[in-house]
């Protein structure tokens, strides 16, 4: 099936569930507060700041208030274009999988439409949110499937029994989202240790240790798992790897990095990964920066100013900010500082000037990394920059 044929059926599939698809904020919160009382508001605001202290509980009870049949709409909406990016991808990887396993499966409305779109398949979701769970199986029987069936269990908790061809985890196994991963060596460098305690505090940390463990217990000899967490960042996705490639699951494809919008915030998520175990050996892991769509760093351009007067003559958050201050000309500092933050991580700061302009670097051992040039003249603006920077704002 073309990947247009399936966007349409999630379309049709997403507006079944009640959910909207909105291109601005204002618009969708507009429609938030039609639908949504103030105290439901308040509620729900309240539960989902509980929710990021990372306790089970918080998050079974964010997600059973989530379930209820006039929240789920309103709530769900928000992830519309995710629903379209992962459903699209899943779909057209469900391949010759006879039974299929979902982790993390939520309220159903992805499940749902994998058993719609492959009724001869065998399909089995799993979430520890009861309401949730409650929901999915309403949903299905309104659906009139009959080849799907949800389960409310901890994926830690799955038995024999949930033997699969292929199993889907989409944000579903690293708990601890704010978990900022393992630190590189230095603010200078992108690699960072390979030491056991150090991957194994960050499979503690963030739960997913014994969940990968039981789902490649659980995954056939020759089946496949299609995982996409919050681990684009690269001191979370090396981690992730890592525990992937220890529990002998391989790459079958080249890992896709997944973009969409949250109404109007656009969100970079992924990478979106297939996996085998072990035979699967010619891709490689990759533990590089991902390729970003920073402005390319021409100092020829810059010396020309070519720029426009507005603007800086460079500016770029991506890792290629790095390669850029590398190949600055006769780099001279000002002042620069380096401290370690309260969250472990080293950070540096170093305002000067070059061939190209005067400039304000900064990066950190987080993989973080930001250089902004601009024309002498307007030097006041970094310096003012530099000092937020170095008194933690």
């Amino acid at each position: 099936m073309s990947n247009d044929a399936l966007l349409h059926l999630l379309h049709s599939h997403l507006a079944w569930w009640g959910l909207r698809q909105f291109a601005s904020d204002e618009a969708y919160f507009q429609w938030q507060r039609q639908v949504l009382s103030l105290a439901e508001l308040t509620t729900l605001h309240r539960l989902m700041e509980q929710k990021r202290r990372g306790s089970t509980a918080d998050e079974i009870s964010f997600y059973d208030a989530t379930a209820q049949p006039r929240i789920l709409p309103v709530l769900y909406s928000q992830q519309y274009d995710y629903y379209l990016a992962i459903g699209a991808r899943v779909a057209d990887r469900i391949g010759e999988a006879q039974s299929i396993l979902d982790v993390g499966c939520g309220v159903g409305i992805l499940t749902t439409f994998y058993a719609r779109q492959f009724p001869n398949k065998t399909i089995v979701g799993v979430d520890r949110s009861p309401a949730s769970i409650a929901r999915a199986r309403e949903q299905t029987r309104a659906l009139g499937l009959t080849n799907v069936r949800f389960e409310c269990l901890d994926c830690t908790d799955l038995a024999a029994a949930h033997s699969a061809d292929l199993i889907l985890a989409t944000h579903a196994l690293v708990q601890a989202e704010q978990d900022p991963g393992i630190p590189s060596h230095s603010w200078k460098t992108f690699e960072r240790a390979a030491e056991n305690q150090h991957q194994a505090d960050f499979e503690r940390r963030t739960g997913i240790g014994p969940k990968l463990d039981c789902l490649n217990d659980l995954l056939a000899a020759h089946g496949r798992m299609v995982v996409c967490e919050k681990t684009r960042q690269l001191s979370r996705r090396i981690p992730f790897q890592r525990a992937l490639a220890a529990r002998d699951l391989g790459l079958i494809e080249q890992p896709e990095l997944i973009r969409y919008n949250l109404v109007e915030e656009i969100v970079d998520d992924g990478p979106f990964f297939v996996l085998g175990k072990g035979a699967f050996r010619s891709i490689q892991w990759n533990e590089l920066p991902d390729p970003d769509e920073g402005r390319p760093f021409d100092p020829t351009e810059l010396v020309t100013g070519l720029a426009h007067p507005d603007m800086p003559l460079y500016e770029s958050h991506c890792p290629s900010a790095q390669q850029a201050w590398e190949q600055l000309h006769k780099r001279h500092i000002f002042k620069e500082t380096t401290r370690k933050e309260a969250d472990g991580r080293q950070l540096h700061v170093e305002i000067g000037q070059s061939e190209e302009g005067v400039y304000l670097y900064c990066a950190n051992s987080l993989d973080q990394r930001q250089l902004v040039i601009v024309e002498p003249a307007r030097k006041q603006i970094l310096e003012s920059y530099y000092h937020e920077i170095e008194r933690g704002e």
